[in-house]
């Protein structure tokens, strides 16, 4: 072959950044260098992998195609050396979950998967739905741990486990002994929002999607903790998933509403690139997933630490 396993390191690495010195970063290379191998790459095949927009490279049609397959081989070869090196072949995992999934399971999954791999590595990315989504797509995630359903022809979903969000507020708040809450009610109240692009604001929105009147927005905020902390001092009330709220019903510093009228239900998926090699490392991470969620019916039945 022409090509060397290197060179291809250095494609998909700026393929994945669409920056020479980040990629070179990610590398341990210099950029002098990376550029000069991505450009010998190019020439040996006299073809362009890439569109330059200023300090940007965007991957052309044939950049696009070669992406998956080249992120492939490099995970086989991977594979390869490890065994050589008389190790298992489990090897290092890129991991993206949500945040309701990676403040809550992920990090128990993880330190269960270590003991299981202790020669392995994980990395594990938190983001919102549209950021993981994106960076499988992209490549620079080997799975993907999403909150409720998408659409790409490049993803490939597997259900996981069933999820709902509940919409709560604090004991002081006025709703907190009023019963049954029906939607017009709720849509006149103060709200604590996860911000766009989360699959919990989609949940909601979409399970609202009849009533005209819009919400009113006080706080939109990233993380979970933040939201419920902001309802426990009395700022509006919130919705996010019935797992993260757990401990906070236990102890009653949280009152979830009783919201008869609307369908919260959700799903917990695995995702991954279409043409993405299955690697040892990622069939035994979905593999010890299964196994946490095994006879439970919805995540807020997994069983957690408990927090005091």
């Amino acid at each position: 072959m022409k090509y060397t396993l290197r060179q291809l390191e250095v494609f998909v690495a700026v393929g994945q950044n669409e920056n020479v010195s980040r990629a070179a970063k990610s590398l341990s290379m210099s950029q002098s260098a990376t550029s000069t191998a991505l450009a010998e790459f190019e020439r040996q095949f006299d073809c362009r992998l890439f569109d330059r927009i200023g300090k940007r490279l965007k991957l052309n049609a044939l950049g696009f195609q070669l992406l998956p397959k080249a992120v492939a081989l490099l995970d086989r070869g991977e594979e390869i050396e490890e065994l050589l090196r008389g190790q298992t072949g489990i090897g290092s995992l890129e991991v993206g979950a949500t945040l309701t999934i990676g403040n809550y399971l992920a990090p128990l999954l993880i330190s269960d998967f270590m003991q299981h791999h202790p020669e392995s590595r994980v990395r594990l990315q938190v983001r919102n739905t549209a950021t993981i989504i994106e960076r499988v797509v992209h490549h620079a995630l080997d799975l993907g741990l999403i909150e409720g359903d998408i659409q790409h022809e490049d993803i490939v979903m597997q259900p996981w486990v069933a999820d709902e969000l509940a919409i709560f507020c604090s004991p002081r708040h006025p709703l907190a002994e009023h019963g049954a809450v029906n939607m017009e009610r709720l849509l006149r109240e103060s709200w604590i929002m996860r911000e766009e692009g989360s699959g919990t604001r989609r949940t909601l929105e979409q399970a609202m999607r009849h009533r005209r009147n819009r919400f009113k927005i006080q706080l939109e905020l990233e993380h979970t903790e933040g939201i419920k902390r902001a309802v426990e001092s009395g700022l509006g009330i919130g919705c996010i998933s019935r797992l993260a709220l757990k401990d906070a019903f236990r102890r009653g510093s949280l009152v979830p509403l009783v919201t008869p009228d609307l369908d919260l239900k959700r799903q917990f998926y695995f995702i991954w690139h279409r043409q993405k090699y299955l690697s040892a490392g990622m069939r035994e991470f979905l593999k010890l997933c299964r196994m946490m969620t095994e006879g439970v019916m919805r995540s807020d039945e997994i069983e957690l630490p408990s927090v005091p």
